[in-house]
């Protein structure tokens, strides 16, 4: 096998110098004087009702659009006020039931209503009298024409075109009402709305006592009379709601275990600490020595031994899994386990469990890798992430950690259930099961997250009736199947990448992702349940590759644009490149729950191939995104296949029967870019780290990874070879103990 490649380099980085022009309409689009009277009387019908309103400040109104649109789509003249754009006013994002069409919701002034009510009637009398009641890019092209007549009236001709461009998007505007079934153990998401809780509280009537504030703008009611207080006077104001109950329990598993090993373990030295958040932990285990246990449940919760059984079989995995399942020996060697008990089997507090997450972390920065196999029986909401997942998110997001989360099971066997929470984390490694087999199991549940979002990330076996993982309880041995048993495998190897070999979390997590796929990798309905695929149970074959494969990565931060290197050197055979390529990149963005289905704030895009003759990097996913190109591609189309707004990308050629070398063209070197884009105004994502692994695999199965180190090093690259056997050494070196004599 060939060793991972570590490319060191300079990467360049420049700002996007290209500056928007004139708005235009989509092809074969345009705007009639009759929408525009639509859109106007939407808006005047809002005045009056928010005239009306004697609590709010101002007036939340929901753009209905005509179909998912991307950023550059968005209205950007209707709603604002003089030099604000529309985008700041947004408060949150969602997608029709079918999950064809956007509606965002803003928060504006009265003020901002009527100025935008008199936008429409100056466009309307100068669409009448100049554009016979219609216009396109045809027309637009005339625009020059009617200056004069536009500027007459009080308005200028770019916020003329502002205005017909932002009504072609736009179906309607209006009012959206989330009341349905909220009860006691709702959590509800408010609108920013430039109030304070307390304050607005305050002006129903609604005491301090009567809710619980868990977050900026996220509240749970104690009592019926006061959620009724609220729906009856603001339900308006509800922007998302979920369920504060989470239902945790298991995959019950009826197989049976013969010829379990005798279970003995040395004593624990300086090995890595991966952190488990789960049911209880019964220290009477064999292991024992090798976990710290804290109990974070509720003295007055009544704990019966079922309450242990679940996480205790969870960390016997991760302490000491192959010693009892050795046919799945993953060459990680032992993990000592701090362990968090903050659940029962059965009915659980979201937000006692929230609360009890982020103390944990902030409390045990040395830990890396945290494990959770709880999961809610309740599936993801389509329009927005759990609170859970949102919170994972920000920690990932703000802490040098990740999470390893289970897929959730699906105790009815349907194969229709979605995922439960907390999978529904973007920034976490979400791990599906598979039986013994490789099959999907009769339990699996399946994503996307948000429509879009490729949860779970991967797969591993996780069991199923016909046979399970042995585990380790009090009691002695306990089989296991499910999503739950198939996480902690991937916990170990993801802490080994990071702790062992001293990799950062991006590169893992783009490892584990990138041996999961195949050459002939397709994203079908089976992603669904399987995310990229299947993670290989020893962890040499996620760091080397196959002979005839070079595999290497490459890790930067983007501060600007564009983070590019043009100096990829792929060799050449016969003056072509007999080679064919895949590319996965992670990393981990900052993300914002109340903009609903908008959820992450920058976009990263990959771009990786050959550089043509105009200096381009021409991608092996033939990606135009940012090419100056973007009119051709369709914004659900941008999310589906270039993963457009998703903090994974796995880009791939396919290895077929025919594969012929690629021509080169008159440079000779490959080049890699990663492209930064904002969702919001301001920039999130400056300073964000990325990691890609890329691997190149030589169509004639020839070893060229001597040739390719050779011409990196000529090209000024610092080249390490990833030795396991090297990085263990180091390891073992740095947590040997030192005596002064």
């Amino acid at each position: 096998m060939n060793n991972l490649i570590r490319l060191k380099g300079q990467l360049n980085e420049k700002k996007n110098l290209s500056t928007p022009g004139q708005s235009s309409f989509s092809a074969n689009r345009g705007t009639s004087v009759e929408k525009l009277i639509s859109l106007k009387e939407d808006l005047q019908q809002l005045y009056i009702r928010w005239s009306n309103d004697k609590i709010l400040e101002g007036a939340l109104v929901s753009v209905f659009y005509d179909r998912i649109v991307p950023k550059s789509k968005r209205i950007k003249t209707l709603l604002s006020k003089g030099s604000e754009l529309s985008n700041n006013s947004i408060r949150g994002a969602k997608f029709s039931e079918n999950g064809e069409k956007h509606i965002i919701t803003h928060f504006v002034s009265l003020e901002n209503i009527k100025i935008n009510i008199e936008k429409l009637n100056t466009a309307i009398y100068i669409m009448n009298k100049c554009f016979d009641n219609y216009i396109d890019n045809e027309k637009l092209k005339k625009i020059n024409d009617y200056k004069s007549i536009i500027e007459k009236n009080n308005m200028s001709k770019s916020t003329f075109i502002n205005v017909v461009t932002d009504a072609c998007n736009v179906e309607k505007f209006g009012i959206l009402d989330d009341t349905k079934n909220l009860n006691i153990d709702t959590i509800i998401n408010l609108y920013e709305i430039d109030m304070s809780v307390e304050s607005l509280m305050n002006k129903i009537g609604i005491t301090n006592n009567d809710y619980t504030k868990i977050d900026n703008n996220v509240i749970k009611f104690k009592n019926l009379k006061s959620l009724n207080t609220f729906t009856n006077n603001v339900p308006y104001l509800i922007s998302m709601s979920t369920t504060n109950i989470s239902q945790y329990n298991y995959y019950d598993c009826t197989a049976e275990i013969s010829d379990c090993p005798t279970m003995t373990i040395r004593d624990p030295k300086n090995e890595p600490v991966i952190g488990v958040i789960d049911t209880l932990f019964d220290q009477s285990v064999y292991f024992n020595k090798w976990v710290e246990y804290y109990d974070l449940v509720d003295e007055n919760i009544p704990k019966s031994s079922k309450d242990y059984e679940h996480g205790t079989s969870i960390t016997s995995i991760i302490v000491d899994g192959p010693s009892f399942n050795p046919q799945y020996e993953d060459g990680c060697g032992n993990f000592r386990v701090r362990h968090f008990g903050v659940a029962v089997r059965g009915k659980n507090s979201s937000i006692t469990i929230i609360k009890n997450i982020e103390r944990v972390v902030e409390e045990n920065p040395d830990i890396h890798v945290w494990n959770l196999s709880l999961g809610s029986e309740l599936e993801i909401n389509p329009n927005f992430i759990s609170p859970e997942a949102a919170l994972l998110d920000r920690i990932q997001c703000e802490k040098n950690v990740i999470f390893v989360i289970a897929g959730t099971n699906d105790n009815d066997d349907t194969l229709k259930k979605k995922i439960g929470s907390p999978a529904d984390s973007i920034n976490a490694l979400v791990v599906n099961a598979l039986n013994f087999s490789g099959e999907i199991p009769s339990y699996a549940r399946k994503g996307n997250v948000l429509s879009f979002f490729n949860k779970p990330d991967i797969s591993y076996y996780g069991g199923d009736k016909n046979g399970a993982f042995i585990t380790c309880v009090g009691t002695g041995v306990k089989p296991g199947i499910g999503t739950s048993y198939a996480a902690p495998w991937i916990s170990r190897k993801m802490s080994y990448l990071i702790d062992v070999m001293g990799l950062t979390r991006e590169i893992a997590k783009a490892l584990i992702i990138d041996s999961a796929t195949s050459w002939n990798y397709i994203n079908d309905e089976n992603s669904e349940f399987i995310g990229f695929g299947k993670v290989p149970t020893h962890i040499n074959n996620i760091i080397n590759s196959n002979d005839d494969e070079i595999k290497f990565y490459i890790e930067g931060t983007s501060n600007l644009y564009d983070t590019y290197t043009h100096n990829i050197p792929v060799p050449l055979y016969k003056d072509k490149y007999p080679f064919i390529a895949k590319a996965t990149l992670c990393y981990f963005p900052k993300c914002s729950r109340n903009q609903g289905v908008d959820y992450t704030n920058t976009e990263l895009d990959i771009y990786f191939g050959r550089i043509d003759n105009n200096g381009n990097i021409k991608s092996i996913n033939q990606n135009i995104q940012s090419e100056g190109n973007e009119l051709g591609i369709k914004e659900k189309e941008a999310r589906q296949f270039y993963r457009k707004w998703d903090n994974v990308k796995h880009i791939t050629q396919i290895l077929k029967s025919n594969i012929r070398p690629k021509q080169k063209y008159d440079n000779v070197l490959w080049g890699l870019s990663i492209k930064s884009k904002e969702r919001l105004e301001k920039r999130d994502g400056e300073g964000i780290k990325f990691g890609v692994v890329i691997t190149l695999k030589e169509i004639n199965g020839v070893n060229r990874m001597s040739e390719f180190i050779n011409q990196c090093s000529l090209r000024g690259w610092l080249v390490n070879k990833v030795d396991i056997k090297n990085r263990i050494d180091i390891y073992n070196t740095a947590q040997e103990e030192v005596k002064f004599d």
